[in-house]
């Protein structure tokens, strides 16, 4: 299972996202461009030691991200979607793909994928945290698949 962040923008989260992927064994795929400098403080002092133990892969756009993960599924996670992860059947080999905190993903990118999956919430909400949406998504696939760690 991966998880994959297009064009993060806050720092903190995806610290926070790394050490998600660290605890619960998840790779995890930045595409570029990111709204920081890789090198911030912020990603470290989230992320931790944690940083050590996530397999990390950095592209420069989606296309170059596209290109490596074969025949995995890529599943978008967007608010625009009324299908729920609940009632979604997950693979072990799914790609998790979040949009940026501010915009989500353009059409194109929505439209490359096998799958747009809704994380249900209250009507008076726009939106969950980058973060706690991939810990969410990430469980019940884990969860779906019998592969969360013991």
């Amino acid at each position: 299972m991966r998880i994959a962040l297009f064009e993060p923008e806050i720092a903190g989260n995806v610290g926070a996202v790394l050490r998600l992927g660290a605890c619960l064994g998840a790779a995890v795929d930045l595409i570029e461009p990111m709204g920081f400098e890789w090198d911030d403080r912020r990603v470290r002092r989230t992320a931790m030691d944690y940083i050590d133990h996530v397999d990390i892969a950095r592209h420069t756009g989606f296309d170059a991200f596209k290109g490596t993960i074969g025949g995995r599924r890529l599943l978008l996670f967007t608010t625009k979607s009324n299908r729920s992860a609940y009632d979604f059947g997950f693979m072990a080999d799914d790609v998790l793909l979040f949009g940026k905190e501010s915009a989500g993903v353009p059409l194109a990118v929505a439209g490359a994928c096998d799958a747009r999956l809704r994380l249900p919430m209250r009507p008076q909400v726009r939106s969950m945290n980058l973060a706690t949406s991939a810990a969410l998504a990430l469980g019940e696939a884990l969860r779906q698949t019998a592969t969360l760690p013991k």
